[in-house]
């Protein structure tokens, strides 16, 4: 079965996301949407505009860092 999408239209203001992310990570996203029975987009959507926030505007679950721990080299 495919996923939800919402219906043509509806956004407000579309864009397409340009971000190069690691391949693994990607398939991961698509399956989480497939698992919820929704779109990766939509999946995106729902995240960002339930994301739980800090004091200072970050995801509580964001390391407590300068970053995130990656390798640059």
């Amino acid at each position: 079965m495919a996923p939800r999408r919402l219906p043509r239209g509806t956004r407000k203001d579309p864009v397409s996301l340009g971000y190069a992310v690691e391949r693994k990570n990607k398939q991961r996203w698509e399956q989480i949407a497939k698992n919820c029975g929704v779109s990766s987009a939509a999946l995106f959507d729902v995240m960002v505009e339930t994301v739980e926030l800090d004091a200072n505007g970050r995801p509580v679950w964001f390391p407590d860092t300068e970053g995130l721990p990656i390798d640059t080299a």
